[in-house]
């Protein structure tokens, strides 16, 4: 499966929030953490993701379908921040959001730091992260008696760049 990420636009926003909610809806059911789950967001919010000139939302868009979304900006402290990423139900469990995750860092692969939140509980998310090489970090927030915030932050490495500044075997 071809995974691609497309800038997403401010005529997104609608869809996006409808497809997040969609993706964190089973979540927030689960967990019941209301003030902190994307399937509470607001469309405001949603825009003002797309819009961030510190980065922005991408569509997660596989074989051509669009599957998926994620934010990703720059923190305040120079790291590249990804949350939230989400894959519609249909298509999760054919590996979209790892190669997603491996496209952003590519499509900013001049930062180095990488940072995302996620819960505890999501111990397949958890798996995911670990494999691309995430590791904990950072103190674990109790949200209620059912969820746990655990951060994670990945070191890229780049390759030896070439004469114009590309990694190798780009």
């Amino acid at each position: 499966m071809k995974v691609t990420l497309k800038k997403a636009t401010e005529s997104d926003a609608p869809a996006l929030l409808a497809l997040q909610k969609k993706a964190f809806w089973p979540l927030l059911e689960k967990y019941q953490d209301y003030g902190t789950s994307p399937a509470m967001e607001t469309i405001a919010r949603t825009q003002k993701r797309i819009v961030d000139p510190s980065g922005g939302f991408f569509k997660i868009v596989a074989d051509g379908n669009w599957a998926g979304a994620m934010c990703i900006r720059q923190g305040k402290e120079g790291a590249m921040w990804i949350g939230p990423i989400f894959v519609d139900p249909a298509f999760q469990g054919k590996g979209i959001a790892q190669q997603a995750m491996k496209k952003a860092e590519n499509l900013f692969r001049g930062e180095s730091i990488w940072k995302l939140s996620m819960l505890l509980e999501e111990q397949g998310n958890c798996y995911l992260y670990e494999k691309l090489g995430y590791v904990e970090c950072g103190s674990r927030v109790a949200i209620n008696d059912k969820a746990t915030l655990i951060y994670y932050e990945k070191n890229v490495c780049l390759k030896e760049k070439d004469k114009h500044g590309l990694p190798e075997n780009f």
